[in-house]
C-alpha cells in the first residue's frame, strides 16, 4: 500500500472519531426540562424511578467497590470491555487454529494403508 493511501485511510479513521464527538452537543432533557447528563447509565435511571415511586426505600445492600469518581467507573467499565474482548479474540482465535490444524492432519493422512515389508531372508536378525 502507497504513503498516500495509508495517510488517507488514517485521516479517514481519524475523522470517524472525532466528527460524531462534535455533533454531540448536549445530553437529553430529563423531567423538569434541563440538561441531563450525555451518557447516563440505566443504573441513574433505574435508582431516579425507585426515587419517584418510593422514597424511603433503604438499599439491600452497599457496593463493595465505590469508584471516587465518575472517570474511575469510566476507566473499570473500559477495562472490563477490554477484557471480554480480549477473552473472545482469544477464544476465536484458539479455534480458528484448530479447525485449521484438524484441516491439515486430513490432507496428511495416506489414502491408503500401507502393509509393512516382508524382511527379506539376508536381512533376519
Amino acid at each position: 500500500m502507497s504513503r498516500r493511501k495509508t495517510w488517507l485511510l488514517w485521516a479517514a479513521v481519524v475523522a470517524l472519531t472525532t466528527v460524531p464527538l462534535l455533533w454531540v452537543g448536549q445530553g437529553p432533557l430529563d423531567e423538569q426540562g434541563a440538561a441531563g447528563e450525555l451518557f447516563e447509565g440505566a443504573d441513574a435511571r433505574a435508582q431516579q424511578a425507585i426515587t419517584r415511586i418510593a422514597p424511603d426505600y433503604k438499599p439491600w445492600f452497599r457496593p463493595v467497590l465505590e469508584p471516587s469518581s465518575s472517570e474511575i467507573a469510566s476507566l473499570l467499565f473500559a477495562l472490563q470491555a477490554a477484557l471480554g474482548a480480549g477473552v473472545i479474540g482469544y477464544w476465536l482465535g484458539v479455534s480458528r487454529t484448530r479447525a485449521a490444524a484438524r484441516v491439515m492432519a486430513r490432507r496428511r493422512r495416506p489414502t491408503r494403508r500401507l502393509r509393512p515389508r516382508p524382511r527379506s531372508p539376508d536381512r533376519l536378525p
